[in-house]
């Protein structure tokens, strides 16, 4: 079975530091690619460390643009 790793990078301090984001919607349509029973993983510095993805970890935050 093949992982899908994605690489992740520190852009700030705070969400509005940060570069352009992908959306829930553009998350979901590339995730449309791959098998359905593919794990995914988060990679920090480079593939040194990994991480999970857990539905408990997502949280919902008010932007400040609203």
């Amino acid at each position: 079975m093949e992982n899908l790793i994605l690489y992740t990078e520190r852009e700030g301090y705070a969400v509005d530091q940060c570069r352009k984001t992908m959306t829930a919607g553009e998350l979901i349509e590339y995730l449309q690619g791959y098998d359905e029973d593919t794990p995914i993983y988060l990679a920090f510095d480079r593939g040194y460390t990994y991480g999970s993805i857990r539905e408990s970890r997502f949280e919902l935050e008010e932007s400040e643009d609203e």
